[in-house]
């Protein structure tokens, strides 16, 4: 089982800030006082032809008198000293005498201020969580996913035999279902899209459906998996399900024989289910240290779907996976704690854009919807919760108060506070993505409904 227990030696190095080319070339100029006065010449000020008589029949006068000069000669030179008004002192115009260089400078700088765009003011994140609820019973193990935040401003958390919801519009709380020992614990939640119904997996294989205004089973799901189901996602009406027997199902939830297609790839647990945006491709992970992404056009209901990419780079469990909000076809992974690594993945070629090594277990990512950054939850040593700018995967903060491993980790549909579930038996509340700039209301969806036809089973 993935413990996350490693003993890491490695430390960060202290990275100096980079000077800028202008103060480097400002550092190497010599000072105001040293400048020698300069005189750039004004083509348009000059007379050329005055210019080079001076510079040929002048000199030639001066330095090196005619043995014979007749009258002639000298009636002809008078006539073209005339000619080109010998009486000038100045061959070359000259323009006013420049700017220093200290002023040229600060000229510049002044320019380029007021030329510059506002710079973008930069934003609080509060290093303490903002509520903290108390989560007894929860169960300590990686491979499971017991937190979820529906569409409806609902959040569900299982400890150990119960589902229980926590309204964030009111702060209320209350049960939603409790199951048998011999089913029991809970091994994972999922809300489905309308933000109503909830999935639910659970101990023995089974997966359950429930309405979660009426507090009523709508149906069990039977025969998908051989054990636990510890990994759920939603595409649309498909419910995908993930399971220690390595299987992974589609399931559509509206007709009687709800088995449509399956997965075969991983020969563990499958610990990581992620759907895109797009609902084209499938992430899975697994306790196999595999990634595999699973095209839907590839998928076939009369034999196990032949994955599109096999991503063996992790070394260690895969449960952590996002995909990117702004580029549809950007993931990101997470490994255990043999791997400790967050990889970045171009899902159409299968390339791997760039591996970090976080310095300790992965266990769950989330974009920020507003802004180009990465949260990651963490097991030993610290239980952090750390923001990364994207894509240098610089560290913006570091949240810490939790004291055991931070195994869950779930977004709410605004998408700016983060709720984080640990074995410490605490839930917290973190406002780490601040408030969006412009508020979007979410689009209405076109089934808002995906059990419409639940009750015309046939």
């Amino acid at each position: 089982m993935e413990t996350g227990s490693f003993n890491s030696s490695a430390s960060s190095s202290n990275k100096t800030r980079s000077r800028s080319p202008l103060q480097e070339q400002l550092l190497q100029r010599r000072r105001p006082q040293d400048n020698l006065d300069r005189f750039i010449p004004n083509r348009s000020a000059m007379d050329f032809d005055y210019a080079h008589y001076m510079l040929t029949e002048a000199r030639k006068g001066k330095e090196n008198p005619a043995v014979n000069s007749s009258p002639s000669r000298e009636a002809y030179r008078k006539l073209l000293a005339e000619t080109f008004n010998m009486n000038r002192t100045r061959i070359l115009a000259f323009k006013n005498k420049p700017p220093t260089l200290t002023e040229t400078i600060l000229n510049e700088f002044s320019s380029a201020a007021h030329q510059a765009k506002p710079s973008k003011p930069r934003r609080n994140i509060p290093q303490t969580c903002e509520r903290t609820l108390d989560a007894p019973d929860i169960m300590d193990d990686y491979y499971l996913n017991l937190l979820d935040w529906g569409s409806s401003n609902v959040l569900s958390i299982a400890l150990g035999n119960t589902v229980y919801l926590w309204d964030a519009s009111n702060s209320s709380t209350s049960e939603l279902l409790t199951v048998d020992e011999e089913n029991g614990p809970v091994t994972s939640v999922k809300w489905a899209p309308d933000g109503r119904n909830i999935a639910v997996g659970l101990n023995n294989s089974e997966v359950q459906l429930w309405d979660s205004t009426s507090n009523r089973l709508l149906r069990t799901l039977r025969g998908c998996h051989g054990s636990r189901v510890g990994a759920l996602d939603w595409n649309n009406h498909i419910l995908t399900t993930g399971g220690m027997d390595g299987q992974i199902i589609n399931n559509d939830v509206r007709v009687r024989a709800h088995i449509v297609e399956m997965y075969r790839g991983h020969h563990q647990e499958v610990c990581g289910l992620k759907w895109s945006a797009s609902g084209q491709q499938l992430a899975s992970g697994g306790n196999d240290n595999l990634l595999h992404i699973w095209d839907r056009s590839m998928a076939s209901s009369n034999a196990p779907t032949q994955w599109l990419h096999r991503l063996e780079e992790h070394t260690a469990a895969v449960k952590a996976l996002a995909w990117c909000p702004f580029q549809g076809n950007l993931l990101a992974s997470g490994g255990g704690g043999g791997d400790r690594c967050i990889k970045f993945w171009n899902t159409h070629t299968g390339g791997c854009l760039n591996s970090v090594d976080t310095g300790s277990q992965v266990c769950a990512l989330l974009w920020n919807k507003n802004e180009r950054e990465l949260l990651s939850s963490h097991g030993f040593t610290q239980n952090q919760l750390t923001l990364w700018k994207y894509p240098s995967m610089v560290k913006i903060a570091e949240l810490t108060g939790h004291t055991s491993r931070v195994l869950f980790m779930v977004q709410s549909p605004d998408g700016c506070t983060v709720a984080s579930a640990a074995g410490d038996e605490t839930l917290r509340f973190w406002n780490v993505f601040g408030t969006p700039e412009v508020a979007k209301s979410a689009p209405k969806a076109t089934n808002s409904e995906p059990f419409a036809h639940l009750n015309r089973i046939r």
